[in-house]
């Protein structure tokens, strides 16, 4: 392996001077807010000073340029060291520093991409690590640029299984781009860390994970230009460092003391702890980032278009999974950039379409679905409630700007990816197991938050909605009714999540306000309560609702419909009910 470039001592001492002044802003800014993580930051000054001001290469006036490495802080509570190094590098107002946590300042408690130089939002720990990877695999795989991703965690957030499921993920796919440092600062939260100053088993067990790795003094800058740089030369393997800190490190009497996690400094004795820090200070030499190299290829994701309709005929029986992952295949072909990512199921999701016909774009994240983001596919049936959890439209409903579809054919799941496709933002894709019968034709125009109204008369007496499988029975109860006179609106809802208020309260009016919902899924948080939400007000209408209730068993899709009320004879009678009252 080639020899390290020394650094000149000049260089060092500006970098220790660096390390020092971010102490100080740190501290600064969470005594003016009086609130944040002034010793977690400390424990990290010098790593920060030297990945920044020496080792990564980046724009400091172009945080989004995509041929810069990327940093993630993934222990998201030290924000305010993130902070005050954009803020030396010139990206961020110094003055801004002091509204740390303010409602009109955008340098929040924990980072967010709200920030431009912020990729991912670290503030639930354990997740860093595991995008770096995503951004790794990306940069090697995909862009085949020279930019490297760097995260650094603490020792504390090492106890989340995720960590050590995105270890294995990097170290099986190579990913020599990567460097995790591990901020071994000793303590916790409420106590010491597992492993305290165990810096050896640390390293052993990334080693035993495949990864390169080093342990350094984790406040020495020459012993972190050297390592940062040997992470360079090492091919075929991701780096981690194990940093050996102390918390507070610095800060007279508070160093590697209990108690203070979480806590600013007291504002009678900042000012002595801020003149003690920059007693250490011996230069003001600037220091100036190296530029990146200029190497990531444009791409363009807008506007992807399907190459073909839908080939499905009404009538056809397909399950709604399958035709996703056929539509996700065939959306392959129109962008080179639809990527997809299973969790060994591709044999049941159908992803393995995909993987076939685009298999240098599939990547497979085995059972650690915290290394993905994944579409889910919704089995309801043999496999058991463990299986096939029910709350999943609930869980997506509360996201901020999440699309939720649930498609009730195998045309409208291909629409649904279509569109998820060309939609900002995460996108929710409920599909099923069984086969059910396609109802659209492949001219079927959808919209994101555009219901359908399938079938309908003018002596209609309740609106039913259902969505997936129970829109198939809220059919069949309609045909078995109407033989006995009595006329039902059947709406199909599409997306979940924006829903379709107009034709919801337009249908209602039509049906006298009376309004029934069905759906595989628990009563709290779903369709039900959606369309609940969205008649809110509204004199005259009433909304009864169909939905599972209790923990359901393995059993057949039939039979379990049955068993939880929510099959077609269940809405028979719940539609004569609400007319004979």
């Amino acid at each position: 392996m080639a020899s390290c470039p020394q650094p000149q001592e000049e260089t060092l001492q500006a970098l220790r001077d660096m390390a020092n002044r971010l102490r100080i802003h740190s501290i600064q800014a969470t005594c003016a807010s009086n609130s944040g993580h002034p010793t977690s930051c400390c424990s990290a000054a010098e790593i920060m000073s030297v990945l920044f001001f020496y080792t990564m290469k980046y724009k400091p006036t172009e945080p989004g340029n995509p041929s810069n490495d990327r940093f993630i802080l993934s222990k998201g509570h030290a924000a305010p060291i993130l902070y005050a190094a954009w803020a030396e590098a010139g990206d961020v107002n110094q003055a801004d520093l002091l509204n740390l946590r303010k409602i009109d300042c955008d340098l929040e408690g924990h980072p967010t991409p709200r920030l431009s130089f912020v990729d991912v939002a670290t503030g639930s720990l354990g997740q860093g690590l595991g995008a770096a990877c995503g951004m790794a695999y990306t940069g090697k795989y995909f862009d085949k640029a020279s930019y490297r991703v760097y995260c650094l965690m603490g020792d504390g957030e090492s106890s989340e299984g995720s960590v050590w499921e995105a270890l294995a993920f990097a170290s099986h796919y190579k990913l020599d781009n990567l460097l995790a440092i591990f901020d071994v600062n000793r303590l916790g939260q409420s106590e010491a860390a597992p492993l305290q100053h165990c810096t050896d088993i640390y390293r052993k067990r990334c080693e035993a994970f495949g990864w390169n790795t080093y342990v350094v003094d984790g406040h020495d800058v020459e012993q972190l230009c050297e390592v940062f740089w040997q992470a360079t030369q090492v091919k075929n393997q991701p780096t981690a460092i194990v940093a050996k800190t102390f918390k507070g490190r610095g800060i007279p009497s508070i160093e590697d003391a209990e108690n203070w996690h979480g806590k600013p400094m007291p504002k009678d004795k900042a000012d002595s702890i801020i003149k003690a820090i920059e007693s250490q200070i011996q230069s003001n030499k600037n220091l100036t980032p190296q530029p990146p190299v200029e190497d990531v290829p444009e791409i363009n994701i807008m506007d992807v278009k399907m190459p073909s309709l839908p080939a499905y005929q009404i009538g056809d029986k397909v399950a709604t999974r399958k035709a996703y992952g056929t539509a996700l295949a065939k959306l392959g072909h129109a962008n080179d950039r639809v990527i997809a990512l299973d969790g060994d199921t591709k044999n049941s999701t159908f992803s393995e379409l995909f993987k076939k016909e685009h298999p240098e774009r599939f990547i497979e994240c085995f059972i650690a679905e915290q290394n993905m983001v994944l579409s889910r596919s919704h089995v309801a049936g043999e496999d058991g409630p463990s299986q096939m959890a029910l709350e999943d439209v609930a869980m997506f409903r509360t996201v901020p700007n999440c699309t939720v579809f649930y498609p009730s054919d195998a045309v409208s799941t291909e629409y649904a990816v279509h569109l998820a496709a060309n939609t900002k933002g995460m996108c929710f894709i409920r599909t099923s197991r069984p086969d059910t019968s396609v109802i659209y034709s492949p001219f079927e125009n959808f919209k994101i938050g555009q219901a359908k109204v399938i079938y309908q008369s003018a002596n209609d007496k309740v609106t039913v909605i259902g969505a997936g499988v129970t829109l198939h029975e809220a059919l069949a109860a309609a045909v078995e009714l109407s033989k006995e006179g009595i006329s039902i609106r059947v709406i199909d809802l599409f997306t979940i999540k924006p829903l379709d208020q107009a034709t919801i309260l337009s249908s209602a009016r039509v049906t006298e306000g009376r309004i029934i919902t069905v759906e595989d899924h628990y009563k709290e948080g779903g369709i039900g309560e959606a369309v609940c939400a969205a008649v809110s007000g509204m004199p005259g209408i009433s909304v009864h609702q169909l939905a599972v209730s209790g923990v359901p068993r393995s059993g057949k899709p039939a039979e379990l419909l049955d068993m939880f009320g929510i099959s077609a004879r269940y809405i028979v009678n719940a539609v004569k009910s609400i007319v004979a009252s």
